[in-house]
């Protein structure tokens, strides 16, 4: 049985294939950290959070942002729904120092508790990334090889579900 959180939550499988992490993704909604797993409401993720990412000295990095379970976890027939896409983010800098692609649109899960994962890839250099026509149905596998991008340098995710609801995921 693994202990991965990533493996546990089912990211690894669902979006990304395994991966070795060679960077440190930290996510800050306001003054709180994510860790893989948490709960969070979406009136807690309505602002777009502070992203860092610690990795390769004088690296460039791509952050994409979905939600696994669009628009429900019992019929994700939207997954992934992009959410956020930044390119050229430097190494040691914020987010807000890459290049937007897509514009950051805050969580609103209607049913079910949905996973919001981030992973960002290492850019081999900095190259022009195209946003794509819909957010829904985005697919980072895809994304990563059109892009050349590789594996994954690293990815976090937390849970998130419509204020009031209560309830704890389930997984298989």
């Amino acid at each position: 049985m693994s202990r991965d959180p990533l493996i546990v939550g089912n990211i690894v499988g669902d979006i990304v294939d395994y991966f070795d992490a060679s960077a440190r993704l930290r996510v800050l909604y306001g003054n709180r950290e994510i860790t893989n797993g948490s709960e969070l409401r979406p009136s807690q993720v309505a602002n777009q959070p502070t992203v860092k990412i610690t990795g390769l000295a004088r690296s460039l990095y791509t952050l994409v942002m979905v939600d696994l379970d669009a628009p429900s976890p019992s019929d994700p027939s939207a997954r992934e729904y992009l959410h956020w896409l930044v390119t050229d983010i430097p190494e040691g800098g914020d987010v807000c120092r890459g290049t937007e692609v897509v514009a950051y649109e805050s969580p609103r899960p209607t049913a079910g508790i949905h996973r919001l994962a981030f992973v960002v890839f290492r850019q081999t250099a900095r190259q022009e990334i195209y946003a794509p026509g819909w957010r829904a149905n985005f697919n980072t596998r895809d994304f990563a090889e059109i892009y050349s991008l590789g594996a994954p340098a690293a990815a976090a995710y937390f849970n998130c579900q419509r204020e009031g609801s209560c309830g704890g995921r389930r997984y298989r």
